[in-house]
């Protein structure tokens, strides 16, 4: 197994990427061949489960330059394995609040002696022979930063060996410190500084969703590497909202 996401990363290059909530193969194969760096299959706020991403991952199983992540729903042993057996490069841990629940995102995502994740890698394997010798290596994990607990205990999680990447949560993150979608609030903005510079401290990508492309050119530029733009339903609304405003002659 050779993840490219993670080899960008460690070279400190910006790797971007998107979301797909929308359980059609079209979507991921579509977006797979446009030029992003990889696609998270998100299980925490979708109605998708494995069987299905498993048949969105392999409509873009024509590509290595664009790889699958999911966000599991839950910091859960189960989910985690489940993930990647079917083939997942790397995963999103939602609400990772403490040190010891970053070491058993860890755990759950290695196989032994490093970890606990069971044998089975199905599909995973399938063209790889050397996916176990290599999985724990190359697999990508990025915790999610989306609470004032987290901010608090930043340093004791992200000083855990085997996080690639944090992914800061915008919307649940600026609800939890109370300025919910104020971008500018001091606090959400001093909040957004201290995952950056913790995150460069201790060697971890830092990253963030970001809703549209001025959003992702100012992260980077600030030192942002993991960054998502947008996601399959945000390209379809603005998409089809810009164009109903360039109607003429019709009302509704």
């Amino acid at each position: 197994m050779k993840n490219p996401v993670k080899e960008k990363l460690k070279t400190g290059k910006p790797s971007v990427g998107t979301w797909v909530t929308i359980g059609h193969p079209d979507v991921p194969e579509r977006l797979a061949a446009l030029g992003f760096d990889w696609i998270i299959f998100d299980t925490e706020h979708s109605p998708m489960d494995v069987p299905s991403i498993q048949t969105l991952m392999q409509a873009m199983s024509y590509t290595r330059e664009c790889v699958p992540f999911i966000r599991v729903a839950w910091n859960d042993m189960v989910l985690v394995k489940r993930a990647l057996d079917i083939g997942a490069y790397g995963l999103v841990i939602p609400w990772v609040n403490t040190r010891e629940e970053a070491l058993n995102a860890v755990r759950y995502c290695r196989y032994p002696p490093e970890g606990v994740r069971g044998f089975g890698p199905r599909r995973a394997a399938m063209f790889d022979p050397d996916y176990v010798k290599t999985a724990n290596d190359e697999i990508l994990l990025v915790v999610q930063i989306e609470t004032e607990k987290a901010l608090s205990n930043l340093d004791e999680i992200l000083s855990v060996e085997g996080i690639d990447a944090c992914f800061i949560g915008p919307y649940d993150l600026s609800m939890s410190l109370g300025a919910f979608t104020q971008w500018n609030n001091p606090k959400f903005m001093d909040a957004v500084d201290k995952v950056l510079k913790t995150s460069l401290k201790w060697g971890v990508a830092p990253g963030m969703h970001c809703d549209n492309e001025d959003i992702v050119n100012e992260a980077i530029t600030r030192g942002f590497r993991f960054c998502a733009l947008s996601g399959d339903e945000g390209f379809l609304r603005r998409g089809a909202l810009e164009a109903i405003k360039k109607v003429e002659g019709w009302t509704h």
